[in-house]
């Protein structure tokens, strides 16, 4: 992810900084209320309300949700209006605002379009280290420990929207939020009582933030969760601690009794060496047997408790695929690669869909091989979007994701193995 630019390289007039003294707010026009709306995290309130209260003191009308927020309209309503009624929106990016609002916000952006693109963006960069969001990786920002942050985020609201958009500052065609931008994952509830060979359980009572505004019908999100939680129900065995324990005593007693005949076998056979030479080979044969088969035992169990493992993430892959050929029309997709996490990410299958459709005809079943590579493929794309890494070379051929790897190119490379997996 490519840092964004510094306000240092913004085409913005005039070039010397202006001062708050002489700094003129812009006059609100019909439906424009606010100057700038601004968004924070709670736990920014102190520094955000000192920057408020500055700009406030001169002139500038300022919307903040703490405040101007209407109680008992929805935070969507509420956003939509304030942004609307707003010239300008400021974002104060902090690594709390990114995990706790951020997922939030930039699920209304798709739905809040076509007011975004009039109003200028201005991120604030509060402190070092903060994963900025992919769609504000090419604006402008200003850096709350500047020691110029204040004339030049009053040079920005000063200026008028129609000079800001030759700049930087202010996204006309922001990218959509559906080219694979990953998202918080999900954690199993059971997570601190689980076992390797155990299946991870996710709540499937309410729809995660992130969520609930893209998915549309809330509960093809609760039934895809019901098929992943369904893996420990129906695919896992003999995952109870006490059977475990009860299998390796009963393996070593065995062991024990199994080297103790082997060895009385072999002692037997050696005594007799020179009584009866013909029964010689059929005893050592047998004491050979009778040792041979404790050790396979214990070999087989450590190996059986091994692949048990990679059976439930196996088994959970499984199930997430099923659960994407639903979450995929709401164009959000699932993957796992242990038994204790899901990877959510934003990504848009519709133009690889009618690549499907243009390869396949309906006499060859396009539609049923779409939702075969969604069952077999989709968990491993989601995981390699979410992690931003695949296990082959960027294809050279543009795809259908934006700067990424498409859905198609994704099965068209693993299918280059000879086999669906």
């Amino acid at each position: 992810m490519e840092p964004m630019n510094s306000l240092e390289t913004a085409d913005l007039q005039p070039a010397v900084p202006l001062s708050p003294s002489i700094c003129v707010p812009l006059t609100l026009r019909d439906g424009e209320c606010y100057h700038v709306f601004v968004s924070y995290s709670s736990n920014d309130y102190q520094w955000t309300h000192s920057l408020i209260n500055q700009l406030e003191s001169w002139g500038m009308q300022v919307c903040f949700h703490d405040r101007d927020f209407t109680p008992g309209c929805t935070v969507w309503d509420n956003m939509s209006n304030c942004i609307q009624e707003s010239q300008k929106v400021l974002l104060v990016l902090s690594k709390e605002f990114v995990r706790s609002r951020w997922c939030l916000l930039e699920a209304n952006m798709s739905l809040l379009k076509d007011c975004l693109e009039r109003k200028p963006i201005i991120p604030v960069l509060l402190e070092r280290g903060v994963s900025v969001p992919l769609h504000l990786c090419h604006l402008t920002y200003l850096e709350g420990n500047d020691p110029d942050f204040m004339n030049k985020l009053l040079k920005v609201i000063c200026t008028s929207n129609q000079q800001l958009q030759g700049s930087t500052v202010m996204p006309f065609q922001p990218p959509s939020i559906y080219n694979g931008k990953a998202l918080q994952p999900l954690t199993a509830v059971n997570d601190e009582e689980l076992y390797k060979w155990d299946s991870g359980q996710f709540s499937d009572m309410e729809v995660p933030d992130q969520l609930h505004l893209i998915i549309e019908d809330q509960e093809k999100y609760r039934t895809a969760v019901r098929m992943i939680n369904s893996v420990s129900q129906n695919k896992v065995w003999l995952r109870q601690l006490w059977v475990r324990v009860l299998i390796y005593i009963s393996g070593v007693i065995f062991f024990s009794f199994f080297v103790g005949f082997s060895i009385y076998m072999t002692i037997g056979s050696i005594v007799l060496l020179s009584e009866n030479k013909n029964l010689i080979g059929v005893r050592v044969l047998t004491s050979f047997s009778f040792f041979c088969v404790p050790l396979g035992l214990i070999i087989q169990i450590s190996l059986w408790k091994k692949d048990d493992e990679k059976y439930i993430v196996r088994e959970m892959q499984k199930a997430i695929g099923q659960a994407n050929t639903i979450l995929s029309a709401e164009k959000v997709l699932m993957g796992c690669r242990s038994n204790s996490k899901i990877y959510l990410v934003y990504v848009s299958l519709d133009s690889c869909k009618e690549e499907f459709a243009g390869t396949f005809s309906e006499q060859d079943g396009a539609e049923d091989m779409f939702q075969k590579a969604l069952m077999f493929f989709s968990s491993g794309y989601a995981c390699c979007l979410a992690k931003r890494h695949f296990p082959f070379p960027q294809p050279s051929s543009t795809g259908h994701l934006e700067r990424g790897v498409c859905f198609c190119q994704y099965v068209s490379e693993q299918l280059k193995t000879g086999k669906w997996e």
